[in-house]
């Protein structure tokens, strides 16, 4: 039986950024899959005790500045500290790769990776429908199909879903991933994943 990574993720983080790549790197060397899970993270805040950004302390604002300019040379990725368009509503894109996933793991997380380039190294507006719809030609798919099926309700039911079940199994932040119901919060535990995927695949 094939085994899953279930990656819970903003498509505004970015540290979801920051690891993107990595984990589908981890996940191919593992020969595991992983189920793609955009998570409205402005609901589970509230219930786990986290805060938004710019609600957060100053000195934990201006350190979380200094940890991007860290990783960004650690690891030797392209990375605009403080876009232009961000924040910036994700509910949209969050839907586009939820219904991209019906379509496959890779469709999934191609245009996750789009959408995550399309804020963290190209600053683009990626609350627009063109921006998205480039971002969904960029990772071969049908953008005006995917459109439509993400403004219908269906998609904002399987949001929510996502989101609740995340809530449920303790997430609390993006990204999460999760194999064997062992959570592994932040782009920073990739390391660990490694192992734990090494040690009890």
């Amino acid at each position: 039986m094939s085994k899953t990574i279930d990656y819970y993720m903003s498509p505004m983080s970015p540290w979801t950024y920051l690891g993107h790549d990595r984990l589908a790197k981890i996940a191919r060397a593992h020969g595991v899959q992983i189920a793609v899970k955009p998570v409205d993270f402005g609901k589970v805040f509230p219930l786990s005790g986290g805060l938004p950004l710019p609600k957060r302390a100053p000195q934990r604002q201006k350190y979380r500045l200094v940890e991007l300019r860290r990783w960004k040379a650690f690891l030797g990725v392209p990375l605009t500290i403080e876009p232009k368009f961000f924040p910036y509503d994700a509910s949209l894109a969050s839907r586009l790769i939820v219904v991209a996933a019906k379509h496959g793991e890779q469709a999934a997380m191609s245009l996750a990776g789009a959408i995550l380039r399309g804020c963290w190294v190209e600053e683009r507006n990626m609350a627009d429908e063109g921006e998205l719809a480039a971002s969904a030609k960029a990772a071969g798919l049908d953008a005006a199909n995917l459109l439509a099926e993400a403004k219908m309700p269906e998609a904002a039911a399987k949001y929510d879903a996502l989101t609740n079940e995340a809530v449920n199994r303790d997430v609390f932040g993006a990204p999460t991933y999760v194999y064997n119901d062992e959570l592994f919060w932040g782009q920073d535990r990739l390391e660990l994943l490694d192992w734990r995927l090494t040690t009890s695949p």
